[in-house]
């Protein structure tokens, strides 16, 4: 079988499921992390087809660069094992896999601890407790091997029993009460909830409320991989008809990569590597058979068969029936046949420029969309940020969701209290209890948090539906979550159990202080006949008079996208408010008799200025 190396590059090279996280614009840190990730895998597999220390040197440095870029190199550190673990129980030991394996996990080991933000993780977090096993596994195996040489086969297997029974239980009762005493960390709540899908929702709502961490739709499936969904289980069924250690490989990258991919969207990425390769196995397999020219015997064999006569027994076919063999593929069928897999390759090519073009080119802070005047952009987020940048002090500290940290921070240079990394989930609560809470408990934590300015997202004028409003009940579930006793997802909804803005809207809703700064001054709006109209949730809002006391608005953008308030100080709003009709200066009605004589607004001892000279004052 032969694998065109070449296929499997103009494959990914345009393949929609990579480009995702790679095009200008959207580059993010998996965008260098997919090349570690591969590398890392040559490099295995080439070690464990040749044994040689070097190749294991080389994983082990291209794991580290995985290790420094992405967070993902768990997926690297439990993959490799499990590969050494399969091999062991197929009873592929060899000392090539040894040396392969030992090397790697030692060297890879140390340098992945010197990475800051990773530390002493390889070696007190659960993630990393399969490759330590496995390691004492794999010796274990070795030593055994070795002592086989020595020892009769019931020796042998008298103290292969007592020995393994006694190491599992030793290792078993270890990883338990160092689990229990703290030493080695649990397993995170991203990694349970790969294997437990509803455990993040229930236990960790921020983590379900990440829109790259729903489960993955077989719109989204088709979406990024096209007919390769069809192809790459072609390849696998390949792989495993000439099964040897390295396929063994391939085989588990890509049952456990389709797995997560199936759990969480964003992991497709560290499917899509496989599925090439794969499908340049099928493709190569396919082309192989149909374009190869069958090797028909010619009926002249004089050079080769002096005999005169045939041997006794056996006829001789005539030429018509020379031609015909039972493996053989008819021409029409060939060329049907290779028709149509181009033809497929070609729907794929324009599959993926299509998508590249229309969903993966634009940066996430410019919307574009279509009318009867054709294709419009928005550019409110970089608007906002400018104007942050530009209007705002430069120690002003910023409240916004979690979701537009990076971008506050990045683009508009001012302090956010909470990101993208979403490392501080009692912090996050924080902020969505603040949005959940009615503006006069909301001030009180923006007040201690020192707050300076709060930015919603609001999509109800044009229609976008990834605003506050949709994520709000997010905000809510992780507030709940470190403050049960303020706030109750509950009290957000009808009275039938519904998530409504409109009139229906419960008073706990109607008076939050995401719906006011969302709807403020929006029931003065009108769109399609009604006031108030919200075009992504296809209703009128129940609260068209909206007044703010404790926040002011600062700037709102040109389709209402973004909308920033500034909070006000203590002394601005707590003055005692004074009647209109106190407002004005009061004054005697009528002017005394002296100063009836004198002019109106002039003044005694007016100095005189000279252009270019002090001015003096005579006294």
């Amino acid at each position: 079988m032969y694998i065109s190396p070449g296929g499997r590059v103009l494959i990914y090279s345009i393949f929609a499921g990579y480009i995702s996280r790679s095009v200008a614009g959207s580059y993010d840190n998996e965008g260098i992390a997919i090349f570690a990730l591969q590398l890392t895998y040559f490099f295995w597999v080439k070690s464990v087809k040749t044994g040689s220390v070097s190749w294991a040197v080389l994983t082990a440095l291209s794991y580290f660069y995985m290790v420094s870029a992405w967070g993902g190199y768990v997926f690297i550190i439990n993959l490799i094992p499990l590969h050494v673990f399969v091999l062991l129980l197929m009873g592929r030991f060899s000392h090539r896999i040894y040396t392969a394996y030992t090397t790697f996990f030692i060297l890879g080991l140390i340098l992945s601890m010197q990475i800051p933000f990773v530390g002493f993780q390889p070696v007190r977090t659960s993630e990393h407790m399969a490759a330590v096993g496995v390691f004492a596994l794999l010796n274990a195996v070795a030593f055994l091997k070795y002592l086989q040489r020595f020892l009769s086969k019931q020796e042998f297997r008298h103290f292969f029993l007592i020995a393994g029974v006694a190491a599992a239980a030793i290792v078993f009762a270890a990883v338990v009460g160092l689990t229990y005493a703290g030493v080695i960390a649990p397993w995170s709540g991203r990694f349970y909830s790969l294997w437990d899908t509803g455990y993040a929702k229930i236990h960790i709502p921020i983590i379900a409320s990440v829109s790259e961490h729903q489960p993955t739709t077989w719109f989204s499936m088709f979406f990024d991989l096209h007919i390769l969904v069809c192809t790459f289980p072609v390849g696998i069924w390949f792989c495993i008809k000439k099964i040897n250690d390295e396929r063994v490989f391939i085989v588990l990258y890509a049952l456990f990569a389709a797995y997560f991919a199936g759990v969480m969207v964003r992991l497709i990425l560290t499917l899509t590597p496989v599925v090439c390769v794969l499908s340049a196995i099928a493709f190569s397999s396919m082309f192989e058979r149909y374009l190869k020219d069958d090797e028909n015997p010619q009926a002249d064999q004089s050079g080769k068969n002096d005999n005169l006569y045939d041997e006794a027994g056996k006829v001789r076919k005539m030429p018509h029936e020379q031609n015909k063999d039972e493996n053989s593929i008819g021409g029409n069928l060939r060329i049907i046949v290779l028709i149509a897999a181009l033809f497929i390759i070609l729907l794929f090519v324009v599959h993926c420029t299509w998508v590249t073009s229309n969903a993966y080119s634009s940066p996430s802070v410019v919307l574009a969309t279509y009318d009867q005047n054709g294709r419009q952009i928005l550019d409110d987020f970089r608007e906002a940020y400018f104007w942050l940048w530009q209007n705002t002090d430069d120690n002003a500290r910023i409240m916004s969701w979690w979701d537009y940290g990076y971008q506050i921070a990045g683009m508009g240079n001012r302090t956010t209290l909470v990101d993208n990394n979403t490392w501080n989930n009692s912090h996050i609560a924080l902020v969505g209890k603040a949005m959940s809470s009615t503006e006069p408990k909301a001030y009180d934590i923006m007040t201690k948090l020192d707050v300076d300015y709060v930015l919603v997202i609001f999509g109800g004028l044009i229609g976008y539906s990834g605003d506050d409003i949709n994520k709000f009940l997010w905000m809510v579930r992780i507030a709940e979550g470190e403050h049960p006793q303020d706030i109750r997802e509950a009290d957000y909804f009808t009275a039938k159990g519904e998530y409504r803005v409109d009139e229906e809207a419960s008073q706990t809703m109607l008076n939050c202080l995401m719906y006011k700064l969302s709807y403020y001054r929006f029931g003065d709006v009108r769109i399609g006949g009604h006031t108030g109209f919200d075009r992504t949730r296809n209703s009128v809002i129940g609260n068209k008079n909206i007044d703010l006391t404790y926040l002011e608005e600062a700037y709102t953008s040109e389709h209402w996208l973004v909308r920033i308030y500034r909070v006000k100080k203590p002394w601005e709003f707590n003055r005692p408010r004074i009647a209109r009709s106190a407002r004005k200066i009061k004054t005697k009605a009528a002017l005394t008799k002296k100063t009836s004589k004198k002019k109106k607004g002039s003044l005694k001892n007016r100095p005189t200025i000279v252009k270019g000279k002090a001015s003096r004052t005579t006294v």
